[in-house]
């Protein structure tokens, strides 16, 4: 399926990451903040759930950075996403690391049309804020994950502090990411991800916040929700 035929699609938003897709795994480079804070990903999780042996789903998965260290945590994965060449990046890099995760050109709607309930694990992290209906993926997360299963967001409060941050401060001043690839009105406060998921029947559990020092260069986990933030439901059992 193209992107175009898709209407939870933003082409400009595919193009921005489609051409930015060889420097995907540049530790160093555009995307080093997805790496620094992939580990503290896989750490929140892995608290509520271990990933190894689980079936687990990435949705707007990109170049495959959480995805492969699911994988390599002996969990089942299918990672999913819209932008083709990031996808094309994420198949070849795994091959060359010899690590096994399913990779499809797909949106998150459809799949879960053709795969409801299929999963242990649903993941979609900083992919809401990139589409035009973020209660639309929210809602297909619910529709793929089994019951009793849970359901992974992050993404950025909208207020401006968190604009000024991880926009103005990160894209222009620190570049720890590539400039244009937010925008503010597209951030959604914690209560709305509560309220969408809530919509979509999922049940929240957790709550967790992602610090930044730039004067250390590090990231951290707290429960400071003001600019990025990963938030953990459950589907009830049937």
């Amino acid at each position: 399926m193209s992107t175009q035929q898709h209407n939870n699609a933003d082409t400009k938003e595919l193009d921005n990451f489609n051409r930015l897709s060889h420097k995907w795994w540049d530790e160093d480079g555009e995307f080093g903040a997805l790496h620094k804070i992939n580990p503290l990903r896989l750490q929140y999780m892995q608290q509520h759930q271990c990933l190894t042996g689980r079936s687990i789903l990435d949705i707007g998965c990109g170049g495959g950075i959480l995805s492969e260290s699911m994988a390599q945590l002996q969990a089942n994965v299918t990672g999913i996403d819209l932008a083709e060449q990031v996808l094309q990046v994420a198949k070849l890099h795994a091959l060359d690391a010899q690590i096994k995760v399913d990779y499809q050109l797909i949106a998150a709607e459809e799949y879960a049309t053709l795969n409801p309930e299929t999963h242990d694990i649903v993941t979609c992290m900083e992919m809401l804020e990139h589409v035009p209906n973020p209660q639309a993926i929210i809602s297909a997360a619910a529709h793929a994950v089994k019951p009793g299963g849970l359901v992974f967001f992050s993404t950025l409060n909208r207020n401006l502090k968190s604009q000024l941050l991880a926009v103005y401060a990160a894209e222009n001043l620190l570049n720890l990411v590539p400039k244009g690839t937010h925008d503010p009105d597209k951030f959604i406060k914690p209560s709305e991800m509560a309220a969408m998921a809530r919509q979509a029947g999922l049940e929240l559990i957790d709550s967790v916040g992602v610090e930044f020092n730039p004067l250390l260069q590090r990231y951290a986990l707290n429960k400071d929700l003001s600019i990025n933030y990963i938030m953990a439901f459950r589907k009830p059992e049937a």
